[in-house]
């Protein structure tokens, strides 16, 4: 398990919302620093994320849409070069969606997953997690 870098992008998702991390940590040591809080936003120019079936509920198909607003956002900023590494947590149905909506230069990026819903975790735990990986 090599150690997270410097820098690196730490996001935190889950169906509703994302928390975005650097890290600020030094040798080897994970420090987070939130820097960005998002949440679904212009549902109407948005669909959701792949495929929905016809009785999929109001909040599944919300939550499908943020994980391809997610998914947009990162593919934005790598291809802008914004992000060297990247670590994705999420709920593994969040983090299945956002990981096949993946431009081939955030993949590139990805340096860990975690399919773990820590969105409301706090901040010791989720550095906790990180670590651990």
């Amino acid at each position: 398990m090599e150690p997270l870098p410097i820098d690196a992008l730490v996001v935190v998702a889950d169906g509703e919302g994302a928390r975005v991390f650097r890290n600020r940590g030094e040798r080897g040591n994970v420090s987070l620093h939130q820097y960005d809080l998002l949440e679904l936003v212009n549902m109407n120019d948005d669909g959701p994320a792949g495929s929905m079936p016809g009785e999929s509920s109001s909040r599944q198909i919300d939550e499908a849409t943020f994980a391809k607003q997610l998914a947009t956002g990162l593919n934005s900023a790598a291809l802008k070069q914004q992000y060297e590494h990247l670590v994705l947590v999420a709920d593994p149905t969040t983090l299945g969606r956002v990981r096949r909506l993946l431009h081939k230069e955030a993949r590139q990026r990805l340096v860990a997953e975690l399919g773990k819903d820590m969105t409301n975790v706090p901040l010791e735990g989720i550095e906790r997690t990180i670590m651990a990986r």
